[in-house]
């Protein structure tokens, strides 16, 4: 028994020897893998993959090789791998005024790659004082006094930054997603066509035309499609050649009309911008005043139905100021007019005939006679006016002369 126990023990012994023997060595491999890699990533960015060639592609003209390099802060030598290409290729762009873009690629082993295209100006951005010359991707080429001819001008856009090199923005972001997506959709479009972009509101873009069509596109959503739906507009046989407005509805339609009126939707309610007006067809501004109106009304209606049937006595006051047995009242402004109480005016021209602003006219039938046969007569029919048979001369303070009836 005591010779059985003691095979068992060690044996037990075996296997735990066996079993650390195994975690070391997995211990010392996986060392051994990382001093391996330690030493590759060292060497390779130290001696391997250092840059011996550089190469400069795309259109160049402005600038030589040799400027966009130094430009670029890459020298030979400098290792692939610790390369940041994207801060490289945005030193191209700040440095070299006339490079619209830049792309720094690795080649490996050993070279580099570097593209460039040049700016070409394509809009005139105007901010008031001045205007910006501004490329197809919005850098700023120049700050000018002068509008550059052949060239679409944008409005609104209110750039905070008119640095030369730097990209055309506003503070109002929505200003900027509506300025990139417009010019970005006309260099797409290749569209040479458009004048003018007005951006002030950037949910209310108007686009004109050099046909001298104007476009009311709305916001920037979808430009492209919107433009091109316009310019489909315009080639249609009912359309082509004429000026107009062109008007978006909904979001897919776009609606000619000669005129700048009001736009209907399909299935809705025509709009008019007819205004409202009083009974003497004067506008009526500002809020309307229901009492106000009644009571107006109420005055007017008397006036009328007093003046068929009874002869008014206007008696002349120290203030000069007249009134009627109607209740109008009358004041002279002493310089020959005279204004009821209803806000009419009357104007005496001197030769036997007054004018009612805006619409009637009550002339003198005698031609100046004054007699006791004269009637009065209303240009709206509203009747004739009974001439007193007395008149007498009647002097304001101003000194002029007026009759008293």
């Amino acid at each position: 028994m005591k010779d059985v126990e003691k095979t068992s023990v060690e044996r037990q012994n075996s296997r735990k020897r066996i079993r650390r023997r195994q975690r070391w060595t997995n211990v010392y491999g996986l060392v051994v893998i990382l001093l391996v890699l330690t030493a590759g990533i060292t060497i390779s960015y130290t001696f391997l993959f250092n840059i011996s060639e550089i190469r400069v592609a795309g259109q160049s003209d402005m600038y030589t090789a040799e400027e966009i390099v130094e430009a670029s802060g890459i020298k030979e030598g400098d290792n692939l791998l610790r390369l940041d290409c994207k801060k490289s290729a945005q030193r191209i762009l700040d440095k070299l005024l006339y490079v619209e873009s830049a792309d720094v690629d690795r080649k490996f082993p050993s070279a580099l790659e570097i593209t460039v295209t040049r700016c070409i100006p394509a809009f005139n951005v105007n901010y008031g004082s001045g205007t910006l010359l501004v490329s197809k991707k919005g850098k700023i080429l120049a700050d000018n006094n002068f509008i550059t001819p052949d060239l679409p001008i944008i409005y609104g856009l209110d750039p905070a930054d008119k640095t030369p090199g730097k990209l055309a923005a506003s503070e109002n972001k929505h200003k900027n997603e509506a300025f990139e997506a417009l010019i970005a959709s006309i260099v797409k479009m290749g569209d040479d066509k458009i004048m003018t972009v007005d951006m002030s509101d950037e949910h209310s873009i108007m686009v004109k035309y050099k046909n001298e069509m104007i476009f009311k596109m709305g916001n920037w959503n979808d430009v492209e499609y919107k433009l091109s739906l316009a310019e489909n507009v315009m080639k249609q046989e009912d359309v082509k050649g004429k000026k107009g407005y062109l008007t978006m509805i909904g979001t897919n339609q776009c609606s000619f009309r000669l005129n700048d009126g009001p736009v209907s939707v399909p299935g809705g309610a025509e709009t008019t911008t007819e205004p409202l007006t009083d009974e003497y067809g004067n506008p009526i501004k500002g809020e309307r005043n229901p009492e106000q109106e009644a009571d107006f009304e109420k005055k007017n209606n008397n006036r009328r139905t007093e003046s068929q049937t009874t002869a008014p006595n206007y008696t002349g006051n120290s203030s000069d100021q007249w009134t009627d047995y109607s209740s109008d009242q009358w004041s002279d402004d002493s310089s020959g007019q005279w204004t009821d109480y209803s806000g009419n005016q009357w104007s005496d021209n001197s030769s036997g005939q007054w004018t009612e602003t805006p619409a009637t006219q009550w002339s003198d039938n005698s031609a100046g006679g004054y007699d006791d046969g004269s009637r009065w007569s209303g240009g709206d029919d509203s009747g004739y006016i009974a001439e007193t048979t007395a008149y007498s001369g009647y002097s304001d303070n101003s000194g002029a002369q007026d009759t008293q009836w």
